[in-house]
């Protein structure tokens, strides 16, 4: 898209730019200036002092010819006395007596004598030289010696300090008073991206995020066509607000946003505009929407807004300032102060909008808040094919397989598996990346880098396999339970020794005999080890940490429990129940009871489980520490086929897929039917 580097180019219906008068350039050159003047300052004023001379040593010297020069400095009454070279060494340990007075004891001069009067002098020399012939005397010239000190007694002194003053209070500023005219901290620091800097990431480079692109849309248009929407007196929104968790892409569509507009993008971080200093969060503010006006038409993205668009009034301590709410007034008074067709949209991303100012989100300052979740099946495989484009592949690779096998991840998380897959392959010398690579790269983003030196004691892999096992059977034979993808003792990460990978299905709803039977699954690795071993290990801990809050989210927050009803205790805000509980202690005792029973209720149903599946649970556990990691298909081998049809959401949709293929031919098939028909007919 090309650039509009010229008022002839812009969009009609803004105002016109009005030149940046902030004076970089001057100041730049003006800041070289000061320090050349102070490197001169430095070395000029390391003067020459040189070694006194008594009358009848220079009288020899005189006689001897051993002076190359005599330089009378005139106002001093001094004459600078030059050796020849021949000379110096035979005044060797009197010049070795001060060789850090000296500078240049070679190239002299290397000795001085007091004078009365240059005349005087001038005829002592004559005299002294009267035997030697003419061509083999030397004279004496006069210098003028104007040295820094002299400079800036004179005049010199009154421009250093005009030009010092000027600098700090006049071009140094911004707009943060006098401390920030001195130090420039009150000058905004967001990242400017124009001319050659341009935004170059459209949305052809942002996939998954259908729904959000044609959102913000409008946005686009708006900067690309405004006269548009003002000859028929609309008003677009002047701020956006993208929320969803880390990764989603909410800073990458911001981008695609400013690429697509072709308009100057302003950068920045909440954090950058809170500083220690009290009013230089509102002066950054300020300065940031100053020079915005001056590139209208222009985006402003402000990421991770959470940091200074906190809900006033929370945790601030009686009497004090708040730096951080007096910068959200100043935002909140210029989102609000500018006018409409000025140009200027806001755009912000966060991860966290229930701690947002209200007044942040009303309508006039952002009035969209545009949703960014982590993508479905569908939107993974788009997001797959982006970042597969680069890569070398080999023939298996299946972005439709991939997606299947990444529930959950978001793009940033893909980004790393593709990335993570390409390394390894590399390592392993390969010419193109396999299903294999990929598997691994997975493998390494859920549960970390694997420890292939890590010791472990033949006991303790022997509980792991069980352990590991347990999960495996409880999620195998339990009808909500996610379908198995692979089992594994190999150690990874921190502290996992083994896991189980799950394919979950895409849902947004639970009901409470899926949560049950999830909690049972969780359950299942603390209670294969009950049985087999009638002991218990601490490799349990993540597993119960999960269904203690399960079990307290279904009582306090699902209202999944018929002792305390429908009731939720859960405040979405946070802002209500800061410091006491919202129930009585009868409550919450009762609470504390019936999560007990649930988790109770699901270990002994658990038990009974694997008690019944003990038999398997030997098997599988037994091959687990033969081969160490174990597949779905090596399930279905050992312990029989799963007696329940839960189809994955690959499955599904690899199904609907099929269904609409069919469908599509079989409408073909009608449409050649007729035509046939027809044409046989217009025969006849």
């Amino acid at each position: 898209m090309a650039e509009n580097n010229s008022e002839n180019n812009k969009p009609q219906g803004f105002p016109k730019r009005r030149p940046n008068a902030s004076g970089n350039g001057f100041q730049g050159w003006l800041v070289v200036g000061l320090v050349v003047a102070l490197i001169s300052i430095y070395f000029l004023s390391k003067t020459k002092v040189l070694k006194p001379i008594q009358q009848t040593q220079y009288e020899q010297m005189v006689l001897n010819q051993e002076i190359a020069k005599l330089s009378i400095i005139k106002g001093k009454d001094i004459v600078e006395i030059t050796l020849k070279p021949e000379a110096l060494p035979k005044y060797k340990n009197e010049l070795s007596d001060q060789p850090n007075a000296v500078v240049n004891q070679t190239a002299g001069p290397q000795f001085e004598k007091e004078i009365t009067s240059i005349n005087s002098f001038e005829t002592e020399l004559n005299e002294l030289q009267k035997d030697i012939p003419r061509e083999k005397r030397v004279h004496a010239t006069t210098e003028e010696h104007y040295g820094i000190f002299e400079f800036l007694a004179g005049p010199g002194f009154f421009i250093l300090m005009f030009v010092a003053i000027y600098f700090m209070f006049f071009r140094m500023g911004g707009t943060g008073g006098p401390g920030g005219q001195i130090f420039n901290i009150g000058r905004s620091r967001a990242t400017l991206f124009d001319g050659e800097a341009k935004v170059k990431i459209t949305f052809n480079d942002v996939a998954g995020l259908d729904e959000a692109k044609e959102e913000i849309q409008e946005i686009v248009e708006f900067l690309k066509f405004p006269k548009k929407f003002t000859d028929l007196g609309g008003k677009i929104p002047k701020g956006a607000l993208l929320v969803g968790p880390p990764g989603t892409g909410k800073t990458l569509l911001a981008k695609a946003v400013a690429g697509e507009a072709g308009v100057p993008f302003f950068s920045l971080s909440g954090s950058d505009f809170v500083e220690m200093f009290v009013g230089v969060g509102a002066a950054r503010v300020r300065d940031l929407f100053k020079q915005a006006k001056e590139k209208a038409p222009c985006i402003i993205f402000i990421d991770e807004i959470d940091a200074v668009g906190r809900s006033r009034g929370r945790g601030a301590m009686p009497g004090s300032n708040d730096e951080r709410e007096n910068t959200l007034n100043s935002l909140l008074v210029e989102m609000d102060g500018f006018a409409t067709d000025s140009g200027i949209i806001i755009m912000a991303a966060t991860n966290r909008p229930d701690v947002l100012d209200s007044a942040l989100l009303r309508p006039g300052r952002f009035d969209r808040q545009i949703s960014i979740d982590k993508p479905d099946i569908i939107g993974r495989e788009a997001i797959f094919k982006v970042h597969l484009k680069p890569l070398k592949l080999a023939a298996d690779i299946d972005p439709k397989e991939l997606s299947a096998q990444t529930p959950g991840f978001a793009g940033a998380e893909i980004a790393n598996v593709c990335n993570e897959a390409a390394l390894i392959a590399a390592r392993r010398s390969k010419t193109a990346v396999d299903m294999k690579d990929f598997q691994e790269a997975m493998d390494r983003v859920i549960g970390g880098l694997e420890k292939k030196n890590k010791l472990i004691s033949p006991e303790e892999k022997k509980i792991v396999a069980y352990h590991e096992a347990g999960h495996a059977i409880a999620g195998w034979f339990l009808e909500h339970a996610n379908p198995l993808v692979k089992v594994t003792i190999v150690p990874r990460g921190v502290a996992a020794l083994g896991y189980a990978q799950y394919l979950p299905k895409e849902q947004f709803l639970y009901r409470t005999e899926q949560l049950i039977d999830e909690m049972c699954v969780t359950l299942g690795g603390r209670v294969a080890e009950d049985i087999i071993f009638g002991k218990i290990s601490t490799g349990a801990q993540n597993d119960l940490e999960r269904i203690t809050k399960l079990a307290y989210s279904m009582v306090t927050i699902y209202g999944m429990n018929d002792k305390l009803g429908n009731v939720s205790f859960y405040d979405s805000k946070g802002s209500e129940y800061n410091f006491n509980k919202p129930y009585s202690e009868q409550t919450a005792r009762e609470i504390d009871e019936e999560a007990r029973k649930i988790i109770q209720s699901a270990y002994e149903r658990t038990k009974a489980l694997l008690t019944d599946k003990q038999d398997k649970l030997e098997i599988l556990a037994q091959e687990l520490l033969i081969k160490e990691v174990l597949f779905q298909n090596d399930l279905e081998r050992l312990v029989g086929p799963r007696p329940f049809e839960q189809l994955t959401t690959y499955q599904e949709f690899t199904r609907n897929e099929d269904r609409k293929a069919a469908e599509l031919e079989a409408k073909e098939a009608d449409a050649k039917t007729e035509k046939d028909k027809e044409e046989a007919s217009a025969e006849k």
